[in-house]
């Protein structure tokens, strides 16, 4: 196994990091991993139930993770504990990072939600991503979070997300 890639059943540990410190971590299962797309299966890692209005994350609930190595974002299809699919969130990250310590990726704040019947598509926290000063900071990675979060919406409203899952 070399340090890029990781071998496909193996348990790994999910890192999200936001401005420099450890958002939340938590163990997943390794479904499969190409080099540049690797796949995880979670159970919901938040404390309780976590209601955003659209969705509500709650135990038993299980996240399909889907992450790219040369993509600024991550897909996660969103499933109740008795299979039924609640949606898709995607977080707008920098390209995840394989090795020891698991699946690192840095969280850009923009996000969105398709809802399972793809009616709704949101774009989430372009405040909180105003605020984090990127733009200033890193405009190259702030043009990167954004031109990821535009793709995102495009295949949402277009096509849908499974494709882009399925490849």
């Amino acid at each position: 196994m070399s340090e890029n890639s990781v071998s496909a059943e193996a348990a790994v540990d999910v890192v999200l990091r936001k401005a420099g410190r450890t958002k939340i971590s938590y163990p997943a299962t390794l479904l499969s991993d190409d080099g540049t797309h690797l796949v995880v299966r979670a159970a919901w890692a938040g404390a309780g139930v976590r209601d955003f209005g659209f969705v509500r994350f709650e135990p038993g609930d299980v996240f399909t993770e889907h992450y790219w190595r040369d993509r600024w974002y991550a897909v996660k299809e969103v499933r109740s504990g008795g299979g039924e699919l609640k949606g898709w969130y995607c977080d707008v990250t920098r390209p995840a990072e394989v090795g020891a310590a698991g699946v690192v990726v840095e969280d850009l704040d923009l996000d969105l939600w398709v809802s399972a019947d793809r009616r709704s598509v949101l774009r989430l926290d372009e405040d909180e991503f105003a605020e984090s000063g990127l733009a200033e900071r890193d405009p190259s990675a702030a043009r990167q979070a954004v031109a990821a979060l535009d793709e995102l919406e495009l295949l949402a409203r277009g096509a849908g997300l499974s494709p882009l899952l399925s490849a």
